[in-house]
């Protein structure tokens, strides 16, 4: 760290090295397909399932290699940070937003635990992973959000890390 920068206090912040997937991860839960195409609610519940799905199932990856352990912490550092700065454009107030950050998190455990059994066991598991974690439309099928997700799965695995962390997924 240079003399200027230990004397005022900048310093690169360690998100930044995922910075670039988290907003890739953004990108990829809001695009048209799985609202128009799959059924999924466009509506706040449903952004925020739909990046909690694909958060976690980067996170999965992300599992699969020592090297991407480490930022893989830092992703959802930046998941905090998002969802603290949509609590409080919401109204939220600074008394009560930690405590809304603590259920969020434990969603995102809990859900991170149910992609993992819903990826292994297969196509049904993933459909019923998705039923209790996703909102959709009334009459939707969950199995379609699940062959998406399960697809962009498959096709994150065979992402090299190093693509991963740059946010080169998903195209």
């Amino acid at each position: 760290m240079s003399l200027l920068a230990r004397l005022f206090g900048t310093r690169q912040d360690d998100r930044d090295t995922v910075r670039e997937l988290w907003h890739r991860v953004v990108a990829i839960a809001r695009e048209k397909e799985w609202y128009r195409d799959c059924g999924v609610s466009d509506t706040l519940a449903g952004r925020f399932d739909m990046i909690t799905l694909v958060l976690c199932l980067v996170m999965l990856r992300m599992e699969h290699e020592e090297a991407l352990i480490a930022p893989s912490a830092r992703l959802t550092e930046l998941f905090v940070e998002d969802m603290d700065g949509q609590l409080r454009e919401q109204g939220v107030g600074d008394v009560v937003v930690g405590k809304h950050i603590g259920k969020l998190m434990g969603t995102l455990g809990g859900r991170l635990g149910g992609y993992r059994e819903g990826l292994a066991g297969g196509e049904d598991a993933m459909a019923e992973a998705v039923r209790r974690n996703v909102t959709l439309l009334a009459g939707t099928d969950p199995l379609l959000v699940a062959q998406r997700a399960r697809a962009f799965s498959a096709g994150l695995a065979l992402v090299p890390g190093y693509r991963v962390l740059a946010g080169e997924i998903g195209r």
